[in-house]
């Protein structure tokens, strides 16, 4: 079992009434606290950046580029045409 404690820190913010009432809502719809559920969207948007690989591949497909027919009539076919 790791026994790793994580340091905090208060913070405090000033927020928008109405974004504020919004996140109590949606953490209370996923039985969490507000700080947990604030701390969790904060470290995916600071943590889980794409790499420049991702960030390429995303480009390119919001592009348009490369792009190609996929056969979804059966398991066999769509792994086929994802292959070419």
């Amino acid at each position: 079992m790791d026994n790793t404690t994580i340091e905090r820190k208060r913070a405090s913010f000033r927020l928008n009434t109405d974004l504020l009432r919004r996140l109590h809502l949606a953490a209370k719809s996923e039985n969490r606290s507000l700080n947990t559920y604030v701390e969790n969207i904060l470290a995916e948007a600071i943590y889980n950046q794409p790499n420049a690989e991702t960030k390429a591949a995303i480009e390119e497909a919001q592009a348009g580029k490369d792009l190609k027919d996929v056969d979804m009539g059966s398991l066999e076919s769509f792994l086929n045409s994802c292959r070419e």
